[in-house]
């Protein structure tokens, strides 16, 4: 929150020398300052909600580019749609494009296991949570190595803005456009 207070007062200082209000600054700063809110939201923030449904809005118009506020150093926001996947496990893809090109999202998680009892014997009872994807098979016709793929969580927060602190470390604040 102590970033937060000092990006506000930063802005709000570099705009202008007379007395400002946090509703005096630009648009893309207003964004700014409106998405990296927490506690509460940007949705309970009453001076925050006109200038983030404008924003919403303008995203739906042809040619939309994002209000950049270029005091705070900051850039147009990322996106992330799913949290990372779980140690272990790597990111995979729900579809696939023709010639072994991979499309579509990733939306899963991999697990690579190894299903075989430890006596080297290939346990027909094993079965793990998940969806089956790859199974590798030996000269037996046999494998003990399987690929399994769960749902990739989604975030509830996708979007962020890298925000420089007062050291020039850059902290991220997570937010989110749902009305």
């Amino acid at each position: 929150m102590k970033a937060i207070m000092l990006l506000s007062a930063g802005l709000i200082g570099a705009l202008s020398a007379a007395p400002a209000k946090a509703e005096d600054a630009e648009w893309g700063c207003q964004v700014l300052l409106c998405a990296a809110s927490k506690n509460p939201s940007w949705h309970g923030v009453s001076y925050c909600v006109p200038p983030m449904r404008k924003l919403i809005t303008a995203m739906s118009r042809p040619g939309f580019s994002w209000p950049i506020c270029h005091e705070a150093k900051a850039g147009k926001p990322g996106r992330e749609t799913y949290e990372d996947c779980p140690a272990g496990t790597t990111v995979g893809y729900s579809s696939r494009g023709g010639d072994n090109n991979w499309r579509g999202e990733p939306d899963q998680c991999i697990e690579t296991v190894n299903v075989c009892r430890a006596s080297g014997q290939y346990d027909g009872n094993t079965s793990s949570a998940g969806l089956t994807i790859n199974r590798r098979f030996g000269r037996d016709g046999e494998s003990c190595i399987q690929q399994i793929a769960t749902p990739r969580p989604r975030r509830a927060d996708p979007y962020y803005f890298d925000i420089p602190n007062d050291n020039g470390v850059k902290e991220r604040f997570w937010f989110n456009l749902n009305h």
